[in-house]
């Protein structure tokens, strides 16, 4: 997922003074800015709250720490019910719904891809694990897993991935704990999902840059204001590997068993959550501009696709960016 760059403007009222909280987490870095009086101790409990949030999702939903419960879902025999976390479970049914309202284009059981074309564990593509995961029955990953309470089981090999989503819901979880220190003024981000809570205490909303979707560099495509409101976007131009001439991407679809190659530089979605916008963001980059649009207008998603035409983009936007 590729980075955005956000720039606030400054807060006028020297009662509430803008303060920058921010830590590792995830190979990135989480930030949050915030309009709001607080003292020493106070900015010290928040920022370890903020923290912990972010935490437990990596620790729950991580591809690379060998004790997080996605892995200890992953290497669960198939048939063997598992009892896990209820946030890990919210996640899944989210990332579940995604896929089947996109008919598989959001598939968080490609964990098999990824590792297989290099970009999880691997640093590699494996020519053999790809051959391999080919030949494989591919049945939609909703009709593979069986959801009962706080239990999941598998009823066929899979190799879950939540990456396409856990970010997103990392940033809703310091959205959370920002409501509950009682803060109204902030902006949270965690590499390419953001979440603009309320307004800037200038009560201007706070303006996000999307990123031109340059691998080289990093430049500004154009700014939207938010507020109350997340944004995420999924694209090719962060993560890849070169294969002669060709830039293979590390956004899998499962549907092609492949990584995507549409012509999509860049997929920005705008929704009332980071989870639901971090998928749809990945969703619609896999689905290509003309089926992921049609989907997007069905249901009624806010959406900017940034395609490569030539040596320049073209652009094509959905609802805030219908014009």
């Amino acid at each position: 997922m590729p980075k955005m760059c956000f720039n606030a403007l400054p807060a006028p009222d020297p009662q509430l003074p803008r303060l920058h909280l921010h830590g590792p987490t995830m190979g990135t870095r989480w930030s949050v800015t915030l309009d709001a009086d607080l003292s020493g101790p106070q900015q010290a409990a928040l920022r370890h709250d903020l923290a912990a949030a972010v935490a437990q999702v990596d620790a729950q939903m991580s591809p690379f720490r060998a004790d997080s419960d996605l892995l200890r879902c992953n290497r669960a025999p198939v048939g063997q019910w598992l009892e896990l976390p209820t946030e890990f479970l919210h996640v899944l049914d989210c990332a579940l719904e995604v896929a089947r309202l996109s008919n598989g284009a959001f598939d968080p059981g490609v964990g098999d891809l990824v590792h297989a074309w290099g970009f999880g564990s691997a640093t590699a593509p494996d020519a053999q694990a790809i051959a391999h995961t080919r030949q494989q029955p591919r049945p939609p990953t909703w009709d593979v897993l069986q959801r009962q309470g706080g239990q999941l089981r598998k009823l066929a090999p899979l190799t879950l991935d939540l990456c396409g989503i856990a970010k997103g819901f990392a940033v809703d979880r310091m959205s959370a704990q920002l409501r509950q220190h009682g803060i109204g003024h902030a902006l949270v981000a965690l590499d390419g999902e953001l979440y603009a809570l309320g307004h800037q205490a200038s009560g201007h909303p706070w303006p996000v840059a999307v990123e031109s979707p340059e691998p080289q560099r990093r430049a500004v495509h154009g700014v939207v204001e938010l507020q109350d409101m997340a944004i995420a976007t999924s694209g090719d131009y962060r993560h890849y590997f070169a294969l002669g001439d060709t830039r293979i991407a590390h956004s899998m679809d499962g549907r092609q068993q492949a990584p995507v190659r549409n012509g999509v530089a860049s997929v920005s979605v705008l929704a009332p959550n980071c989870m639901w916008a971090d998928a749809w963001a990945t969703a619609l980059l896999v689905l290509g501009d003309t089926a992921g649009l049609a989907l997007a207008q069905r249901l009624g998603l806010q959406a900017l696709w940034l395609l490569r035409r030539g040596s320049g983009w073209v652009e094509l936007g959905l609802g805030r960016w219908a014009s």
